[in-house]
């Protein structure tokens, strides 16, 4: 039976880029003629997506995918982590709602889902020639080795080499990768194949003494060193430098800062207009007077709307509703919006609580979830927004409360809500929106002619291949490929 060769992306940290370098691997193996697929054992992450079969998994395994050239499965992400407290998560397990776990529990439990994590990855090995492995946070966190089913544990289960990676953005990063390298065993060391600088800014040459010290302090040999690459890729989670409030422009919207914020590259299509500013908002100071308002999903939709009662930004988005400002929703934000959110079940903590009553809905919670994918078309809309009439949507759902709509997007005066993550995608929709706002301000808006997502998020990723493909030894990656462990 076929077998692919894996190689596996680690990092010294969270956010030392693992999840763009196996992205832009992905890119690189692809271009270069190999059935190359993703995966990540074990996911952390608020911002998740739905396949075509209606299973769930994180986002980071879809951008991979894409760049790969291949449809996501959730077999390139059997487990997904979707935190609900500080100290708990629901567990995904192929896709589907296994339960939620505080944190000490799921520890104790994880390896039991090892022969799931397996089946996956053999499913894609048996299809693929290249499988690139994505680790979590770092392979040197003492206290949890034992148990690891992520990070070197998957390396071993796979018998797969390890890139580990660096990130000189933040500063230490030869004390990253040493330290790193000298808190693992013997034998995990002899698996770490090479080690990699990234997001680099400046000369390279400067760095050459430290990279000839460091080779002989690990006896590793460094594949390269990546620099800071800007490119326009959907982020993985709430580290995002995208959630910043930012500078306001000539147009100016604020997307609500949720504390468990969901799927916030919802709301990516509108940043790509010059004069509009897309600002992720925590208080009533950062919101200011805005153009529009966006409550975006939410994986705790009564306490995040408790939070924002709390901090009075429930009170200042009445208030800009009141005024004709346009209020759009989605998902949690849909509900929390409506007249009254209901959680009989538990699934939130249980009990009852007034919405802001600006929708004419309701919304019960119970412990089944909903993912699907939907397409239609907006019709019906009056107000700021009609000139969307007509324009296609493609998106998804996904969601554990329930609510009784009359149409995919339903509106109130300038109100408006949705269950449907990717409401912006389409064509035209974006376009739409700002060209609404503009028009609201009396500005003139210039079109920027037809916006092909699809074919832009392809120029992305092959502008991601281009930077690491000139920055990496790929001789030395192909090395590592065809001699394994």
């Amino acid at each position: 039976m076929k077998k692919a060769k894996p190689i596996m992306i680690q990092g010294t940290m969270s956010s030392a880029g693992k999840s763009l370098l196996c992205a832009a691997l992905c890119r690189i193996l692809h271009q270069n003629g190999y059935k190359v697929a993703p995966f990540k054992s074990q996911n952390m992450a608020l911002n998740s997506y739905i396949t075509d079969e209606g299973l769930e998994m994180g986002r980071a395994q879809v951008v991979q995918a894409e760049a790969a050239g291949v449809r996501p499965s959730v077999l390139m992400n059997p487990i997904l982590l979707k935190p609900t407290t500080d100290v708990g998560s629901q567990v995904i397990v192929n896709g589907q709602v296994w339960g939620n776990m505080r944190a000490a529990d799921y520890f104790r439990y994880k390896k039991e889902l090892i022969p799931d994590i397996m089946r996956a990855y053999d499913a894609l090995a048996s299809e693929n020639d290249i499988i690139v492995i994505e680790g979590a946070g770092s392979p040197a966190e003492i206290n949890l080795k034992a148990d690891d089913i992520v990070n070197m544990g998957m390396a071993k289960m796979a018998s797969s080499p390890v890139l580990l990676v660096g990130d000189i953005d933040r500063g230490g990063v030869f004390a990253q990768l040493y330290g790193t390298v000298s808190l693992l065993e013997p034998e995990e060391r002899r698996m770490v194949k090479a080690t990699v600088i990234n997001k680099f800014r400046g000369d390279v040459s400067i760095l050459a003494p430290g990279l000839e010290l460091l080779n002989d302090l690990v006896k590793i040999p460094c594949a390269g060193v990546i620099p800071y690459i800007r490119v326009d890729i959907d982020d993985e989670d709430s580290l995002s430098e995208r959630l910043t409030a930012g500078e306001r422009k000539e147009i100016d919207i604020a997307v609500i800062s949720l504390p468990r914020i969901s799927n916030f590259t919802d709301f990516s299509p509108l940043s790509r207009f010059s004069g509009v500013s897309l600002r992720y908002v925590k208080n009533v100071i950062e919101l200011g007077e805005p153009d529009m308002i966006i409550i975006p999903g939410t994986k705790s939709t009564l306490s995040d709307l408790k939070w924002m009662r709390q901090n009075g930004l429930e009170a200042r988005i009445l208030k800009a509703a009141d005024r004709g400002v346009p209020v759009f929703g989605i998902c949690g934000g849909l509900q929390m919006l409506g007249q009254k959110l209901s959680d009989p079940e538990g699934s939130e903590g249980g009990g009852e609580m007034d919405g802001m009553g600006l929708l004419p809905i309701e919304t019960v919670f119970s412990r089944e979830k909903t993912r699907t994918r939907t397409t239609g078309e907006f019709s019906g809309l009056e107000g700021i927004f009609s000139g969307l009439n007509g324009l296609p949507f493609y998106g998804y759902e996904i969601h554990m409360g329930q609510s009784r709509l009359a149409a995919p997007v339903i509106e109130s005066g300038n109100v408006y809500g949705s269950y449907i993550h990717g409401l912006f995608d389409e064509n035209g929709v974006a376009e739409a929106v700002v060209s609404a706002l503009y028009a609201r301000r009396g500005l003139p808006f210039t079109p920027g002619g037809v916006f092909d997502v699809r074919a832009y998020k392809e120029s992305q990723y092959d502008k991601l291949a281009a930077a690491v493909r000139g920055a990496l030894d790929m001789e030395l990656v192909y090395k590592i490929l065809e001699e394994g462990l």
